[in-house]
């Protein structure tokens, strides 16, 4: 391909023309969190096309990629099509999803440009990539960017931008929140107050129709709006850590200890200890066997007293038994067992987070403890045939975040009956302990 001037057919948002394009193209990473109709398509795409045209390396390539194919292509595919139109020579493949640049190698392909699905990972494994731009990271899974992408973009110090507007405290938040933090990553936030690309009236008329969660969302780029099918709003865990328990408040209150044992490797056996409204800041334990944290959960009853001691039956049944050879008083829950009201819920699990939502609702005071209070905020629920509330399983959470929410788990089984306190009777002791269902726990 000879030199010859190129006139690509955009005109960049002033905007885009005087921030962001100045920012995206002098920092390899960059966050750029938006409202809708912001124009984070169309300026990343021709970001893309820009990059392609000036790299003088051979083959180069280069990805937009959204969560899906099928929406990569609805959202991207003709914008990139049309841009590229005015180029000579350059070559589209349409089952493939890409335009192919003139070359500036011979015997060598041209600069590629794609259009990709992060639901296939694999069709992004094995290659290099120079630049990539991800589109509503949020709905990735997490290996897509620690285990493909990422490594990907070492080979030829390639470049990332990652595109979106808020739907909770999420994956796309956490990238955020480090592009902040790391001075040469380029982050930017633009509400539709401060870009004033959205005219006033049609504004209005969009509050009329939306939610307040969805307007926080959309237009206000609140990542503490909570998503629409989230069990805990993000609202209430961030008034619960700001609510202070006084400790008169809560001397008549039953204390209860949960814990959530381990079942993978990567997953961790944690403790959380509850009285009345307060809960207090977890105790986590990664590689200890079934023995080592018996013991250890025999500590915590000598030393609280507990009233009762709830403990996942799924992988709990070495620590449960141990236990009770020790002489200590623990019930087992199993997290998919009948619900206590089997015609509100699906199961057991999804009982107690719904119990421990409205224990949030009710006043209730969490510990400083941002990854319990991520947690808390993960869960997605829905309804099955018969309308029951339906939680996010364990496996499909730890799928989709990245994580399995153990210290959260942890804290729900705090909620698995009612418990009312037993003076001079605690968890140590052989008496069988009652619980008087009348009893309300907060």
């Amino acid at each position: 391909m000879s030199n010859q001037t190129v006139i690509i057919p955009y005109k960049p948002r002033s905007i885009w023309k005087h921030e962001i394009h100045k920012g995206i193209e002098t920092h390899r990473f960059s966050v750029i969190v938006a409202h809708r109709r912001f124009g984070k398509t169309v300026g990343s795409v021709n970001h893309l096309i820009k990059m392609a045209l000036m790299c003088r390396l051979p083959s180069p390539q280069y990805a937009y990629i959204a969560p899906f194919r099928v929406q990569a292509k609805q959202i991207a595919w003709a914008y990139l099509k049309y841009y590229t139109s005015v180029i000579p020579d350059r070559m589209v493949n349409e089952s493939e999803l890409y335009v192919e640049l003139p070359t500036l190698h011979t015997n060598r392909q041209g600069a590629r440009i794609y259009v990709k699905g992060a639901d296939n990972p694999d069709s992004l494994r094995g290659a290099y990539w120079d630049g990539v731009v991800l589109d509503e990271y949020a709905q990735f899974k997490p290996e897509v960017w620690n285990e493909v992408l990422r490594p990907s973009l070492s080979d030829r110090n390639g470049w990332a931008v990652f595109i979106g507007t808020p739907k909770g405290q999420n994956a796309f938040y956490e990238m955020y929140q480090r592009g902040i933090s790391d001075t040469s990553w380029y982050t930017c936030k633009y509400t539709v107050s401060e870009s004033k690309l959205i005219p006033d009236d049609e504004i209005a008329d969009m509050k009329a129709s939306m939610s307040e969660d969805a307007i926080r969302q959309e237009l206000y780029c609140d990542f503490t709006a909570s998503a629409f099918n989230v069990l805990i709003p993000i609202d209430s865990i961030s008034d619960a850590k700001s609510t202070v328990v006084k400790p008169n408040d809560m001397l008549h209150a039953p204390v209860i200890l949960g814990v959530d044992v381990a079942r993978f490797g990567s997953d961790r056996s944690v403790i959380v200890r509850r009285q009345g409204l307060a809960m207090h800041k977890p105790l986590v334990f990664s590689g200890v066997d079934n023995m080592r944290l018996a013991d250890i959960i025999a500590r915590e009853i000598d030393h609280h007293k507990p009233d009762a001691v709830f403990i996942d039956a799924g992988r709990g049944e070495g620590v449960i038994d141990r236990l009770r050879q020790l002489g200590y008083r623990v019930s087992e829950i199993p997290f998919g067992g009948k619900a206590l009201k089997d015609n509100k819920y699906t199961n057991r699990r999804a009982e107690m987070w719904d119990t421990m939502a409205q224990w949030l609702r009710g006043g209730g005071s969490l510990p400083d403890d941002e990854e319990l209070c991520a947690e808390l905020a993960m869960p997605e629920y829905g309804y099955d045939a018969k309308g029951r509330i339906l939680l996010e399983s364990k496996d499909k959470m730890k799928e989709r975040c990245g994580r399995s929410p153990d210290l959260a788990d942890a804290a729900a089984l705090t909620f698995a009956t009612p418990v009312r306190k037993h003076n001079g009777v605690s968890a140590t002791s052989n008496r069988k302990l009652v619980a008087n269902t009348d009893y309300q726990p907060f």
